[in-house]
């Protein structure tokens, strides 16, 4: 449990690091630049700095939640529930969205529309294939007995995924609007909104991992 707790810690200080590193270089007479100036002189979009707070708050948020489990589990009461199969297979569909968007961040760095594109497609497609393998292992969880509450282990692994289920859902609002400046073919609002939806893509995969591994731990 220790280990997850540092594991959170060092998410939280990569979190800050990538949000200093975009206001590190700002200029005082850039950043009173006008909306239309050039871009690449240091002046932080304004969205990243908003993303790099959002991350360090959910990152304070699942840290108190598995600060939590961890007090809670030791208690007599504590009757851990199976982690149901399907959760591996949802593992690796959110792996490959993460991919998918990985692949539009690099294809919008090259200006190559059909990388952007697809890249969007499988992750958005990655991200609702994920949600609905998490609706069907909660089913299955909830038709075998394991009621949300039924005991406490049943209460943090359903509150758990479901919080990362409604923090998905959230980045998929901004996927969307992302896929139609795309589809537009806007390139700055494209690149940026790409940028934006792959780290938070990729912070929404290790945090899974680490509720993951904190679930198949007890």
């Amino acid at each position: 449990m220790t280990a997850t707790l540092v594991f959170l810690a060092l998410l939280m200080g990569a979190v800050v690091w990538w949000l200093v590193r975009q206001t590190i270089n700002v200029k005082p007479w850039v950043a009173s630049a006008p909306s239309g100036a050039q871009e690449g002189v240091g002046f932080p979009a304004p969205p990243k700095v908003a993303l790099g707070v959002l991350l360090a708050v959910i990152t304070s948020l699942f840290a108190l939640f598995v600060s939590a489990y961890s007090i809670r589990m030791e208690l007599s009461d504590w009757r851990p529930l199976p982690e149901p199969d399907l959760l591996w297979v949802n593992t690796a569909i959110l792996f490959v969205g993460s991919l998918g968007l990985q692949w539009a961040w690099r294809g919008a760095a090259r200006e190559q529309w059909p990388a952007i594109r697809v890249g969007l497609v499988v992750g958005g497609g990655c991200a609702l294939a994920f949600m609905a393998g998490q609706v069907l292992a909660w089913q299955g969880l909830a038709a075998s007995g394991y009621l949300l509450a039924s005991n406490p282990a049943n209460s943090f692994f359903y509150v758990l995924t479901g919080l990362h289920v409604l923090h998905l859902l959230g980045g998929l609002v901004a996927l969307a609007r992302t896929s139609g400046h795309a589809w537009a073919g806007a390139l700055a609002k494209t690149r940026l909104g790409v940028e934006l939806c792959a780290v938070y893509w990729h912070f929404l995969f290790v945090v899974w991992l680490i509720l993951f591994g904190l679930m198949l731990s007890t």
